[in-house]
């Protein structure tokens, strides 16, 4: 593997960002999506994250290997010192610390960006290698919303952790 590097996704991007979703939708519960987006959506879905301020990244090796991206926890004002992650990494590039390197890349990026607490919403309690690489970085897990989604013949629930960016929550923002 050639040497990792982490930047800003761009539009040129898009298609490798659409492949390894798309392959996490269409054979794993990472994403409780069913249908595959199309590069169009895609590019949608990231220019409103970065236009709304959000980092969205890509780890590249000979080729896009990975991307990560935060995004509003959810829209009321009140939440707007949260976001939550995202992250996907190909699936020829598992277990090579990727996904690692761009979570720390991320956080460090929310953190620049003043946000003070990051929420990981796990799809599938049997995601052990997401849960464990949030662990690692420092999250802390903080329940479990059983049977929330179906997917594949099965209920799936959502593993729901969390980490203090910055100060977090020991002084106002």
């Amino acid at each position: 593997m050639s040497m990792l590097s982490i930047r800003p996704a761009t539009a040129a991007d898009i298609p490798a960002i659409t492949r390894i979703y798309g392959h996490a939708v269409r054979h794993g519960t990472a994403s409780f999506e069913l249908e595959t987006p199309d590069e169009a959506e895609m590019m949608r879905r990231m220019r409103a994250l970065r236009d709304a301020g959000y980092p969205y990244l890509v780890a590249e090796t000979d080729a896009v290997a990975g991307y990560a991206y935060a995004g509003a926890y959810r829209a009321r004002p009140a939440y707007r010192f949260s976001v939550e992650n995202s992250i996907y990494v190909a699936p020829d590039a598992h277990r090579r610390g990727i996904g690692r390197a761009l979570l720390d890349r991320l956080i460090a990026e929310c953190e620049t960006r003043g946000y003070r607490l990051m929420i990981a919403v796990i799809g599938d309690s049997a995601q052990t290698p997401s849960i464990e690489l949030h662990r690692a970085a420092g999250f802390k897990l903080v329940g479990a919303l059983e049977g929330v989604g179906y997917k594949f013949d099965r209920w799936l629930d959502t593993v729901l952790m969390q980490r203090a960016l910055g100060q977090g929550t020991a002084a106002p923002p």
